[in-house]
């Protein structure tokens, strides 16, 4: 006797039925034939914040918005820079770690992020778990600042007139944790320098009072340096690394100045809350690097000593990752710490 369903048409085989059965049953749940959605479909359709987390006028605050001024002629869409300075950056970072991963917040950042996250294990947020890559932005030279009233003609002056001053000397940075902090406190480790570390809330502020003298130096990306540099507002003693000597005729890295054993760039990138679609951030870091591309965005960051440098977020995640774990181990080499 041969038995079969009433409902199975005879000459349907039975795994053709079997997926008929399941997608008709799909179908009355509303599931039928669903597609994975494309989150990045009719991306953007709001605006787009990018936080800074450093005072206006900033290396990282350049850069940002001249990528945004782009990418909203681009996309016919505001994207808009909103800068939260204060607490070495910690402040911006903890307030975009919290946004909704949507793709319409993002946070831009220096190579600080970097230190900070290196030296600091009381932060509010774990920065290898809050955020995920979107993509390199531009990368930097860092260059000791000094006031022209001092009258240095080279580092090994400066080293010589701060082993002579009995209390030690003072140096400036964007911050605790700054990439400047880092900089500058590996040149005194290595020139053997007493030196008190004083912490401002950005760049502009710390250049400015290197520049008056009220700290001995300071070190500072190239669109803070050069062009008070050009204008005599200025000195510059030597680049953090050799690629620097390249913007000012005579000038010579920290190992060419005398003081081997440290080299290193600014950089700058962009994050996004951990959770926020990879289809978004490929979308973003492709137009990012459509922009990076453009003859007359890289003659700008030219002029300030910048360099466009563009990455995948796989790449730039690996990229943040090893930077935090090369700068803690040199942070516990020359004594730096998360001080106020």
């Amino acid at each position: 006797m041969n038995l079969h369903s009433p409902s199975r048409p005879s000459n349907l085989p039975r795994r053709t039925l079997v997926a008929a059965v399941a997608s008709a049953l799909l179908a009355g749940s509303g599931l039928a034939l669903a597609q994975p959605a494309d989150p990045a479909a009719g991306y953007p359709s709001q605006p787009i914040r990018f936080i800074i987390p450093a005072t206006a006028g900033g290396g990282t605050d350049v850069i940002t918005r001249i990528i945004a001024k782009y990418m909203t002629e681009a996309w016919n869409s505001p994207v808009l820079v909103e800068n939260r300075a204060g607490a070495g950056g910690v402040i911006a970072a903890q307030y975009v770690a919290t946004q909704k991963p949507d793709g319409y917040t993002f946070l831009a950042i220096p190579s600080a992020f970097g230190v900070r996250s290196a030296i600091d294990p009381k932060l509010p947020y774990d920065p290898l778990k809050a955020f995920v890559g979107v993509g390199q932005t531009a990368r930097s030279p860092s260059f000791m600042v000094v006031s022209p009233a001092r009258g240095f003609k080279t580092l090994k002056d400066l080293i010589a007139f701060a082993k002579a001053q009995p209390q030690g000397i003072v140096y400036g940075s964007a911050g605790v944790g700054s990439t400047a902090h880092l900089h500058a406190a590996a040149t005194a480790h290595l020139a053997g320098i007493k030196a008190d570390h004083v912490a401002y809330k950005g760049t502009p502020e710390a250049v400015n009072d290197a520049m008056n003298g009220r700290v001995l130096y300071a070190f500072a990306p190239g669109p803070n340096a050069l062009p008070l540099a050009r204008e005599g507002k200025l000195q510059i003693l030597v680049s953090s690394s050799l690629a620097g000597t390249k913007y000012m005729p005579g000038l010579q890295s920290l190992a060419q100045a005398g003081l081997p054993g440290y080299e290193s760039e600014d950089w700058f990138g962009v994050l996004a809350p951990a959770g926020t679609p990879l289809a978004i951030r490929e979308r973003v870091s492709k137009e990012m690097a459509r922009i990076l591309a453009l003859t007359e965005v890289q003659e700008r960051f030219g002029a300030f000593g910048a360099e466009p440098v563009s990455s995948s977020p796989q790449v730039f995640d690996a990229f943040v990752r090893d930077y935090i774990i090369r700068t803690r181990k040199l942070a516990e080499q020359i004594g730096m710490k998360p001080e106020g």
